[in-house]
Order: C-alpha cells, then sequence, then structure tokens
C-alpha cells in the first residue's frame, strides 16, 4: 500500500475539529487548535514560529496536548498519532501559544508598506529538518469605500510585524467561525478555556442568541460574572435568549434590586413568565420548570403536533411529547387534559386530532412537589418530561429530565467538567 503523503502547506483554520485517528485507525479525538513557539526576533529576519503539536479533544470533552514528534500524518482530512496519549488536560505553558485562540483574527504590519491588515488564517509546513513551522500568514487589508471587506492575499511570516505586540481589541470573526459547528455545552467549554482577555473579545463578539447558549452551560458563578460584564441592555436582551427557566434560576442569584432592573429592562412578553417562575423556591417543582413547553389543543391534528416537535431549537426531552390544554394555551392555560408521546404520535394518522391519543392516566405534578418527589414520579413513569398544574388544573410548566439532572448532580459539576488546571 503506497504511503499517505502529507501535504506541504497547512491552513490551520481547515484543522480545526478534524478528526484524529491512533496508529490502528480508530478514531480518538478532534482538533481544537495548535501549539506553537513564537521566538524574540533577533535582526531583520524573524524566525519562524516552531509548532510544538496539536490541541486535542478526546474522550469526555478532555483536552489534552498530542507533541508534533508524535503525529506521523497531518493532513486537512485526518490526523493520525502514535503511541499513548497522555490524559492530564492541556494548559499552556510560558511562551506557548495558541494559533486559533490568539492569533487569528490579530491585526498586524505589512513590512513593506506600514499597512494594518488583519489575519484571516496562518499555514504550517515542514522544514527540511521534517519540522513543522508557521510559514504564511493569510491576511486581508482594509476595505475601501463601499467595500466592507479589503483584499487579501498571503504573504510569508518575515513579511509582517507585530504578533506579540499586545492587542487591546482583536476580532474574532475567524475564531467564531472554528466554533460554528460545536453544540452549547462544547462551545461553553471552548470560551471558558480562553484567557481572560480573548475571552472578553469573544463573548462581545457573540450574537445574543449563542451567548445564551453558553452562559446556559457555565457555572452559576461564571454566569453571574459574564453578565456583569455586559450592559444592562445586552444583558436584559441576553436573559431574553434564554430558556425561561435558566433565566429565573440565573436572576435569582443576582441581588434583587440588579434582578429588577433587568426584568425591567426586559420584553413583557420575556420578563413575564420569569416573573412566574421566580416565586417559587430553587427545590420545588415550580422552581425546576420550563413555563415553555409544547402546548397544543384538543382539535390539533396529530400532523400538525410532528411539525411543532420537529422545531430545530427545540431540546430531545421537550420534544418528547406535546401537552393538551383547553384555551389559552400560553401558561398557565386553561383546563390540562394529557399529554401526548411522540411515539403515540407516530403510530397515528396525521389527520386524527390529538385528543384521541391523550394519556391522562398518569396525574400531573404540583409546583409545590420536592425535587425528591418530582425524581421519583419521572423515574417511576420512565418520563422525559412531565407537566405541572396548579391547583385548578391548568399547566403551569413542564419538568425535564435534564432539569432533574441539573439538580440531583453535586452542585459543582459544571465547575468540575470545564476546570482546566492540572499539574503539568
Amino acid at each position: 500500500m503506497a504511503a499517505t503523503r502529507t501535504p506541504t502547506r497547512i491552513f490551520v483554520s481547515h484543522l480545526a475539529g478534524k478528526a484524529i485517528f491512533d496508529q490502528d485507525g480508530d478514531q480518538v479525538g478532534r482538533i481544537r487548535d495548535v501549539v506553537v513557539m513564537i521566538t524574540p526576533t533577533v535582526g531583520d529576519a524573524p524566525d519562524r514560529p516552531r509548532v510544538l503539536g496539536l490541541v486535542g479533544e478526546v474522550t469526555g470533552k478532555r483536552r489534552v496536548f498530542l507533541p508534533i514528534t508524535r503525529i506521523t500524518t497531518l493532513d486537512t482530512g485526518q490526523v493520525i498519532s502514535t503511541g499513548s496519549i497522555n490524559m492530564r488536560r492541556f494548559q499552556p505553558r510560558g511562551g506557548e501559544t495558541l494559533i486559533l485562540a490568539e492569533l487569528i483574527d490579530r491585526t498586524v504590519t505589512l513590512l513593506s508598506d506600514q499597512t494594518q491588515v488583519q489575519v484571516a488564517d496562518l499555514a504550517v509546513e515542514q522544514n527540511g529538518s521534517r519540522d513543522w513551522e508557521v510559514t504564511k500568514v493569510f491576511v486581508r487589508r482594509p476595505g475601501k469605500g463601499l467595500r466592507r471587506r479589503g483584499e487579501s492575499s498571503i504573504v510569508d511570516w518575515t513579511a509582517v510585524t507585530g504578533f506579540t505586540a499586545e492587542e487591546t481589541d482583536q476580532a474574532a470573526d475567524t475564531l467564531l467561525a472554528a466554533f460554528e459547528k460545536l453544540r452549547p455545552a462544547d462551545l461553553a467549554r471552548a470560551v471558558h478555556e480562553l484567557s481572560p482577555k480573548r475571552r472578553a473579545e469573544v463573548v462581545d463578539a457573540l450574537d445574543d442568541q449563542r451567548l445564551a447558549d453558553v452562559i446556559e452551560e457555565l457555572p452559576e458563578e461564571d454566569q453571574i460574572a459574564l453578565l456583569a460584564r455586559l450592559d444592562v441592555e445586552r444583558a436584559a436582551d441576553v436573559l431574553e435568549e434564554m430558556d425561561p427557566d435558566d433565566a429565573a434560576d440565573l436572576l435569582g442569584d443576582l441581588p434583587q434590586e440588579q434582578a429588577e432592573q433587568l426584568l425591567r429592562m426586559m420584553e413583557p412578553a420575556q420578563a413575564n413568565p420569569v416573573r412566574r417562575l421566580l416565586i417559587y423556591s430553587d427545590d420545588t417543582a415550580g422552581g425546576l420548570m420550563t413555563s415553555d413547553p409544547l402546548v397544543l389543543p384538543p382539535d390539533a391534528t396529530v400532523g400538525e403536533a410532528l411539525a411543532k416537535i420537529r422545531h430545530f431549537e427545540l431540546t430531545p426531552a421537550l420534544a418528547s411529547q406535546v401537552f393538551v390544554c383547553r384555551p389559552p394555551l400560553a401558561t398557565p392555560t386553561g383546563r390540562y387534559l394529557g399529554a401526548v408521546h411522540f411515539q403515540r404520535l407516530l403510530r397515528e394518522p396525521p389527520s386524527s386530532l390529538v385528543s384521541a391519543a391523550v394519556d391522562n392516566g398518569i396525574e400531573p405534578l404540583r409546583a409545590d412537589y420536592s425535587i425528591a418527589d418530582v425524581t421519583s414520579f419521572m423515574a417511576t413513569y420512565n418520563l422525559l418530561a412531565a407537566a405541572v398544574v396548579d391547583d385548578s388544573g391548568h399547566l403551569l410548566g413542564a419538568i425535564t429530565v435534564d432539569d432533574v439532572l441539573d439538580h440531583v448532580l453535586p452542585p459543582d459539576w459544571r465547575k468540575r467538567d470545564l476546570r482546566t488546571s492540572h499539574a503539568q
């Protein structure tokens, strides 16, 4: 069999997210960044940065260091590593720099005409000694006139300066593009592991919905700290994009005056459900529930119900069933009639009514039930989501299995999952 040909030049942004395989062909992780060493410039010809290794994300979302000497194949299609992987969490040592996290999107200066340009990508390749180094810089000049983007070009590393200069307001366009396909929990981890300066720049560049997704996956103290660095107006906008129960949990941890100020800044349609959730204690069904489950009237068809649960923004738990109620359909609804699991919907003709498939044999939860009551209830009936009603039988919301897990896991589980410090 012919030996695998290693490309002579690879742009780092093309490596992000690519699979890492061991020598037996089994996938062991994915690439998240490239680690380099930038040496101080001596004379007129700056040394090209030497590639030290890769940051790989392996089992358990742990980020580890893969020395470049262990990489037998480096390609935009695959990366093959030999030998065992050191499973200690990666943390940059002094002098080490991450290309995606720190160098891309920087503003540097072309030595030829002193024009300031933005770094869009960096290329690595092997030199005559078979060592990997950064050789080329893909730069973009400022736009002129009506052109939002200027001309792009590839220049040698030695043709630019400014990579080691401190930059107070670095862009984050390319880094966000590398994060685009990450799930919210993985994105939160990636943002958490950035330097404080770079984290702030990325947070500023994220749109409100994506930032809301990140906040929902962070530990409580990190949520508060991140929200505190936003101006009040943007903080209110981000809270509007959060699930009502997550927004209520976060506001409940803030001083009452600050929480009330943010609620006043939010649109009433988003603030009112959050206010209703804030009246319940955290350790009750009311404190666990979301006020925005899937609700349909009894005369809705199975086809309409299936269309609702297909919505891409729904979590699997919320999409597992629809709750059937008399109008009004916004919580608190009219009288709660029962639930229909999506598996039952799949067995019914699309034109039939959901009322004919309602399961009303399980009594719904009450808002004052304890977490222990909720957990045993959902385990007993093997539920992914459960209805919560008031004393008059109106639907107040629904509790999903992920809401329960958040509260039965150790209080610091998110912090431990995001922890980056370790002994080197």
